[in-house]
């Protein structure tokens, strides 16, 4: 009764109506009667064949106010009425959505039948917590991926980047990480994806083990700016929710980059003027706001460890977004194309990755067991090419001879199939192996 009541009290006494005046690209130029438009506010255009277009106000010009849609303008014209939406910044999460796949306006995608609504209004927008207030972040969390469990160790609560160029493996990595990881929760947000890979991941790399637990938000690549820019709120909306039931989530978004992307459409349509690389000043601020939300939660309530892939253009790991999303995260790990190139998976550059929790979180044996192994393929790397050339003389030097020895065990250590879990006590055991035998424990290739 009292959720009925609740619905009641949310019909608006009176409806905001308004024409829509002019068309320039994807933007909408309307005029209504009211002062009623913020911001933010979402509009309803009715098209000439009854059609209905959703859109968002991102601007206002000459006392017009200047919207974009959430899907395609056909059947829109000159004089089409538009109504104002209440309440649209919302959403309702709730426990019933594991396992679902779902759109940008919490609409399943899946065909598993109605989705259900949580009690609880969520904003799409919502602040992060309050620094004062927020936990610090917690132990070690098993990611199940045996490279990123020993050699960039990610706490609870804590924020990470995956960097790479195109087809590297960051969806299978990420895939990876939601079978496999010991977090209670798995929020995956697929904005901008490609079309044809969504249900590749959801059934091939995700699995019916991995979606039981999952609730994944898409977004594909057609879709309209404010969508994609929807399902990055969403994502962390819902990871919010499952957070403040005092669960431990782990939230993966597939990329940070597209969102930006998105936000960059936005802005160029609404009159900002262009940056760096054309990238709008609302971009580098969006950016902040949106990954600030994950992390920990307040006292009594969970967390969300963050894993935010960036789409470096042309392996560029200095342009203007993966700069700005490793100044603003708690570390990054870097996937190296050389690496994939030659055959191992994940192509984690070990040495260009970093986890800003570490040493802290290790213990003094395990992170001793690191140190050792980054120095050693620190050294190969170093001579690698004086080496493949038969330029260097065996016996020269002992450091870099046992380096040699150790790097094809350490290359194989690192390698994992994308069906095969590795736990993080496993991890560091297996590790400590390799260095003491120079060889995987168990012969594995």
């Amino acid at each position: 009764m009292s959720a009925l009541i609740d619905t009641i009290r949310a019909i608006p006494e009176h409806t905001v109506f308004g024409r829509v005046t002019g068309i320039q690209g994807l933007t909408v130029e309307m005029s209504f009667g009211l002062p009623s438009l913020a911001v933010g506010s979402r509009v309803m255009i009715e098209g000439m064949h009854n059609e209905r277009v959703p859109a968002e106000v991102v601007g206002f010009r000459n006392g017009k106010a200047l919207c974009l849609p959430f899907a395609p303008l056909d059947g829109v014209r000159m004089g089409c009425r538009a109504t104002m939406e209440e309440g649209a910044q919302f959403v309702f999460p709730s426990a019933g959505w594991l396992g679902r796949v779902i759109d940008g306006f919490a609409r399943p995608i899946d065909e598993a039948g109605s989705l259900p609504q949580g009690d609880e209004a969520r904003a799409l927008r919502a602040a992060p917590p309050p620094a004062h207030a927020r936990s610090r972040v917690g132990d070690r969390l098993d990611l199940g991926v045996r490279v990123i469990n020993a050699f960039t160790t990610t706490c609870v609560g804590q924020r990470m980047g995956i960097f790479a160029g195109s087809g590297v493996g960051k969806s299978v990595l990420l895939s990876m990480m939601a079978r496999y990881t010991s977090a209670d929760v798995v929020v995956i947000g697929l904005v901008g994806e490609r079309g044809r890979e969504v249900k590749e991941f959801i059934e091939e790399d995700l699995g019916p083990e991995g979606l039981k637990r999952s609730v994944v938000i898409v977004a594909t690549s057609d879709e309209a700016a404010l969508m994609r820019r929807q399902a990055a709120y969403l994502t962390l909306a819902t990871a919010e929710y499952f957070r403040d039931q005092g669960l431990n989530v782990l939230c993966l978004m597939d990329s940070v980059t597209r969102f930006a992307m998105a936000q960059r459409e936005i802005g160029l349509s609404s009159g900002e003027p262009p940056a760096a690389k054309g990238y709008t000043p609302t971009v580098f601020s969006e950016l902040p706001r949106l990954l600030e939300r994950a992390g920990p939660g307040t006292v009594g309530k969970g967390t969300i460890t963050g894993l935010f892939t960036v789409l470096v253009e042309g392996d560029d790991h200095n342009e203007p977004i993966a700069d700005a999303v490793r100044g603003i995260l708690d570390g990054h790990i870097v996937l190296d194309r050389r690496i994939a190139e030659r055959g191992r998976f994940p192509a984690v550059n070990v040495l260009r990755s970093v986890s800003r929790t570490m040493p802290a979180c290790n213990p003094a044996a395990e992170q001793k067991l690191i140190v050792e192994a980054r120095r050693s393929m620190a050294l190969y790397e170093d001579m690698a090419e004086l080496v493949r050339l038969g330029a260097y003389k065996q016996g020269s030097d002992p450091e870099l001879d046992h380096a040699i020895r150790l790097q094809p065990a350490l290359e194989s250590f690192m390698a994992q199939d994308r069906f095969e879990p590795a736990d993080l006590g496993t991890s560091f055991a297996e590790l400590g192996h390799v260095l003491k035998s120079g060889q995987v424990e168990g012969q594995r290739r």
